[in-house]
């Protein structure tokens, strides 16, 4: 029996099991889906902290509960760990590990390089890799492939390599990662098969493409879909802004067009684990290739200045109050990067908390989802009392839309408050 059927055959009788190397946001809900699927599954993780709190039954992020986790750590389905030499006793290994970028934008592929190389160590035959993180075209082929080829496995016929993109929502219940369509790409026609048998014994629709660029690219275009749009919008608040027109009103006017377009909304800037980032992956790749990729560098451009306009506009408003940034006290209202989350990752709140400080603006935050922050090496915790707060600060600027905040008490309780989402602006 060939490597593949073998796999394929543990994979029906749910006798294979499943690595997920990185259970955060994107590797523990898929960790989740497996488990529900009858699989038993171990999280890989560099911290044997987040290992430990795994198996004692509790969960560290929104979209899982932790009596979720504890039912199937009970069941004997779930694990973690931070010993890597027991990826030696995976079938298949998943890796989803964060690709954030560094300092000066670009690619941090640390963790994923790192991956490869504990993989690479502890590989057997009749594996299966499925690279899910995000990132540039070519990164399954340059980084995984030759690391397998070295240890003497031959790829589709001892070692089977895919790459999957993630597509995590945080925060969605409609879309999850059982029934949201998955792309797969493998490094060949086995390499394919091997993947389609393990995500669609778990999920409800896979989507074969031609190889892992493919699949690569195709991540890559969701989110640059959605930055450049965003990008657009954002540029004409801005160019309304200069017109003296309401963007928010000329936005819903364009939408009730059944055809031809689609809405999006201008906001303080773009948060996330992925639209900030991921375009910028493809832009990097390009830039070896001597190609510009001018959308995605021009909305990142508009995107990251957001954060900068609307303390601008928190700087105009004081100014007609006869009162100047610095000394003021400003409460921004959610700083998580989207509504109902407690993910904080590239939130462009906290852009603006320090911008105002720099300015020399006293900032508190409030977040019923977010207990406190870093910023700068400082640990700020969000005030509780929010209608004390409300009426306590100078300003108000809202960041992040909430479920649950009562916006008639907000704008009653506000000496002056100015709206990123849509752009309300009162005084009291």
């Amino acid at each position: 029996m060939t490597s593949l059927a073998q796999l394929r055959e543990r994979i029906t009788d749910r006798q294979a099991r499943i690595g997920i190397i990185g259970v955060g946001y994107v590797g523990l809900p898929l960790a989740i889906v497996f488990a529900e699927a009858g699989f038993r599954v171990t999280g890989f993780d560099l911290s044997a902290e987040r290992a430990a709190t795994i198996n004692s039954g509790v969960s560290y992020i929104d979209d899982i509960s932790s009596e979720t986790v504890a039912h199937y750590v009970n069941a004997g389905l779930l694990d973690a760990t931070a010993d890597m030499s027991r990826l030696h006793e995976m079938d298949a290994i998943s890796v989803c590990v964060p690709t954030p970028l560094s300092k000066t934008r670009d690619p941090d592929m640390s963790a994923v390089l790192t991956s490869a190389e504990n993989i690479a160590q502890h590989l057997r035959a009749g594996q299966l890799i499925v690279l899910e993180s995000t990132t540039y075209p070519g990164t399954t082929r340059e980084i995984f492939l030759p690391r397998i080829q070295e240890r003497g496995f031959v790829i589709g016929r001892d070692v089977f390599l895919a790459f999957s993109p993630e597509r995590v929502d945080p925060g969605r219940t409609d879309w999850t990662t059982q029934n949201t369509p998955k792309v797969m790409g493998g490094i060949t026609a086995a390499c394919l098969e091997a993947g389609k048998a393990l995500y669609g014994s778990a999920m409800q629709t896979i989507v074969p493409v031609s190889s892992p660029e493919a699949a690569e690219m195709a991540k890559l275009l969701e989110n640059t879909f959605r930055a450049v749009n965003i990008g657009l919008v954002n540029e004409v608040l801005l160019m309304c802004d200069r017109l003296g027109l309401n963007a928010w009103e000329v936005i819903e006017a364009a939408a009730t067009k059944p055809f031809g377009f689609m809405k999006f909304t201008p906001g303080p800037g773009l948060g996330g684990h992925c639209i900030p980032i991921d375009p910028l992956y493809l832009s990097w790749k390009l830039k070896s290739l001597d190609y510009t990729a001018r959308f995605i560098e021009l909305a990142s451009e508009v995107n990251t200045s957001m954060p900068r306009y609307w303390v601008q506009k928190v700087a105009d408003a004081l100014n007609e109050q006869s009162k100047a940034v610095r000394g003021s006290t400003i409460l921004v209202l959610g700083v998580a990067y989207k509504k109902d989350v407690s993910d904080v990752r590239e939130s462009p709140a906290l852009d603006i908390i320090h911008l105002l400080r720099e300015k020399g603006a006293t900032v508190a935050y409030h977040d019923p989802h977010v207990a406190s922050i870093r910023l700068e090496g400082d640990r700020l915790h969000g005030v509780t009392d929010l209608d004390a707060a409300l009426a306590a600060h100078d300003c108000v600027i809202v960041a992040t839309d909430h479920t649950g905040y009562d916006w008639q008490q907000i704008k009653s309780r506000s000496r002056l408050i100015i709206d990123t989402r849509n752009a309300i602006r009162g005084t009291r």
